[in-house]
C-alpha cells in the first residue's frame, strides 16, 4: 500500500480531532434530533412563499397569460428570465459532483451533497416556467414525443421549447441518479442507528439493502464514474441549449455565437454563488464548520472570480462586436437601449454586480472572510438575474416601429410566481437538511485519514524532514533503518 503524501502547507479538509465515530455523530446527529427554532421559522416562511406562488399560478391559469404584463414587443418577460436563472443556479451541483470527482479533487467532499440537492430543486423550479408560459397548460403533453393517433402530427423539433424539454428532463434525471446513488451508504448508516421501526423501515427501503460489502463499494464507485462521465457533457450542453433559445433567432442582441460559452460560464458563476449562500447558512445552523471549512469557501470563491472574469470578457466582446459589425440595429440595441435607454439602470446593475464586485476575491483575506463571501454570493445572483433580464427585455422593448415601443414592468402574478419558486426551493432544501445527511459521511471518512487535521499533524509532519530516498522507502513500506520517524510513519501508513 502506498502512502499518500500531503504537504502540511496544504489546508486540511476536515478540522478538529475527528475520528470515524465523531464524523458520524456530527453529521447524522441533526437528522436524529428535533429541528431547532431557526429551522421551523425558515420552513414556515418557505411554505408561505410556496402558497403565494400556487395562488399566483392558479390565477394565471384561470385568467390566462394576459394577467402578465407581456405586450406586443415583449413576449418573454419575467417567466423566461427566471427560467434561465434557475437553470443556471443548478449548474454548480453537476460541476462539483461530476467534473471534480473525475479530477479527484478532495475538497468537493464537504460541499457536493448540498450542491447536488440544490441542482435538483433548482431544476424543479426552472421547469415550471416554460410550461405555464404556454398559457394553455393542459396542452403541455404536446411537447412529449410519444406514439399517438394524431396521424403525422409529432412534436416540433424546430421549437426551442422542445429543446428545453429534452435538456431539462435529461439534466434532472442524471442529476437525481447521481445524488441518490451517493446517498445510499449514508442512508444505510441512518438505518443502522434508527431507534424506531418506522424509521428503520423507511431508511432501509431508501438504502436498497446496502451492507457496505466490497462488492457494493465496487459497484458504487463504477456507477459514480459512469454518471460523472454522463454528467460532464451536460454541464456544457444544457445551458448551451438554453442559450440557443436566443442565439438561433434574428433579433438584434440575441443572434450571436458567443452565447453558448457565455451562458455556461454565467451558469457556473451563479451556481457557485448560490452554493456559497446555502452552505454558509447550513454550516452555522447545523454546526458543521469543521467539515465545510474556510478552505472550501476559498476554493469556491476562486471559481467565482474566474467565471466572473469570463462573463465580464463576454460583456465587453458583445459591446465590441456591436460596434465592429457596423449593423445599426445591433449598435442601437447595445449602446442606446441597453446602456442608455429607459431600462439602462438594469444594465449597470448587471455590470456592477457581475464584473466589478467579484474582483474583491483576488485578495486572499476577502476570499476567506465569511461575511464578505455571504454578501458577495447574494450580490452575484442578483447580478446574474439582471443579466438574463437585460438579455431578454432590453432586446425586445424597442421594436423597429416606434409605435410598438414599450416599457416593461412585471405584474403581481409574475412576481408571485417567481417568489413561489423560491418557496418551493427552500421548502425542499429545509426538508432535505432535516431528513438527509447534508454532507456525504462516507466521502468525508474517505479523506479523513489523508486530509484530516489530526492525521496530517501526527503523520505528515514526521515525513517533512526525510530525504527523497527515505520517503520512497517509507511510502513503499520498506522498514529499513531510517530512524524512528520513518518507522513510525511506515507503521501508521500500514495500519
Amino acid at each position: 500500500m502506498h502512502l499518500k503524501y500531503e504537504s502540511t502547507l496544504r489546508e486540511p479538509l476536515v478540522d478538529g480531532e475527528k475520528n470515524y465515530h465523531q464524523v458520524t455523530e456530527d453529521i447524522i446527529g441533526p437528522i436524529e434530533g428535533k429541528p431547532g427554532k431557526l429551522w421551523y421559522a425558515g420552513f414556515f416562511i418557505s411554505v408561505a412563499l410556496l402558497l403565494w406562488g400556487v395562488f399566483s399560478v392558479t390565477w394565471e391559469v384561470y385568467y390566462g397569460t394576459g394577467v402578465w404584463n407581456l405586450n406586443k414587443t415583449i413576449g418573454w418577460g419575467w417567466d423566461i428570465t427566471n427560467f434561465v436563472w434557475w437553470v443556471g443556479i443548478g449548474h454548480a451541483g453537476t460541476l462539483i459532483s461530476a467534473i471534480l470527482l473525475l479530477f479527484r479533487q478532495g475538497w468537493r467532499t464537504g460541499v457536493n451533497r448540498a450542491a447536488e440537492a440544490m441542482t435538483i430543486f433548482a431544476v424543479m423550479c426552472a421547469g415550471q416556467f416554460p410550461i405555464f408560459h404556454m398559457g394553455r397548460v393542459w396542452m403541455a403533453f404536446f411537447v412529449l414525443p410519444y406514439p399517438n393517433t394524431r396521424g403525422p402530427l409529432w412534436v416540433n423539433f424546430n421549437s426551442p421549447l422542445l429543446w428545453d424539454v429534452f435538456a431539462i428532463s435529461t439534466y434532472f434525471t442524471v442529476s437525481l441518479l447521481f445524488w441518490y446513488s451517493g446517498l445510499l451508504p449514508d442512508f444505510a448508516t441512518v438505518r443502522d442507528r434508527a431507534k424506531t421501526k418506522l424509521r428503520k423501515l423507511l431508511y432501509g427501503v431508501a438504502s436498497f439493502g446496502w451492507t457496505g460489502s466490497a462488492k457494493h463499494w465496487q459497484r458504487h464507485e463504477a456507477l459514480s464514474l459512469v454518471l460523472a462521465g454522463l454528467s460532464t457533457p451536460l454541464v456544457l450542453s444544457v445551458h448551451t441549449i438554453v442559450s440557443f433559445d436566443f442565439a438561433t433567432s434574428v433579433i438584434p442582441g440575441w443572434h450571436t455565437t458567443i452565447f453558448p460559452p457565455y451562458f455556461v460560464a454565467g451558469a457556473i458563476f451563479s451556481g457557485f454563488a448560490m452554493v456559497n449562500t446555502l452552505l454558509i447558512i447550513v454550516r452555522k445552523v447545523l454546526g458543521l464548520e469543521d467539515y465545510i471549512t474556510m478552505g472550501h469557501m476559498e476554493a469556491m470563491n476562486k471559481v467565482i472570480v474566474l467565471t466572473g472574469s469570463v462573463v465580464g470578457c463576454a460583456y465587453l466582446t458583445e459591446l465590441f462586436m456591436a460596434w465592429y459589425a457596423a449593423v445599426p440595429y445591433e449598435f442601437a440595441t447595445f449602446y442606446k437601449y441597453r446602456a442608455a435607454g429607459p431600462l439602462g439602470w438594469s444594465y449597470w446593475i448587471m455590470m456592477t454586480c457581475n464584473v466589478i464586485t467579484p474582483q474583491v476575491f483576488w485578495f486572499r483575506k476577502m476570499r476567506r472572510n465569511i461575511v464578505v463571501t455571504f454578501v458577495m454570493s447574494i450580490i452575484v445572483n442578483i447580478g446574474m438575474w439582471f443579466e438574463r433580464f437585460v438579455i431578454i427585455c432590453t432586446s425586445l422593448y424597442r421594436d423597429y416601429l416606434p409605435s410598438s415601443w414599450s416599457y416593461y414592468r412585471p405584474s403581481w402574478p409574475e412576481v408571485g410566481f417567481y417568489m413561489g419558486t423560491f418557496g418551493l426551493f427552500f421548502t425542499c432544501f429545509f426538508l432535505f437538511a432535516k431528513y438527509f445527511p447534508v454532507i456525504a459521511v462516507a466521502e468525508i471518512k474517505f479523506v479523513l485519514k489523508t486530509s484530516g487535521e489530526s492525521f496530517k499533524r501526527d503523520n505528515m509532519e514526521k515525513l517533512e524532514p526525510l530525504s527523497a530516498e527515505e520517503f520512497e522507502h517509507v511510502a513503499h513500506g520498506h522498514h529499513d533503518d531510517h530512524g524512528h520517524a520513518g518507522h513510525a510513519v511506515a507503521h501508521a501508513a500500514h495500519n
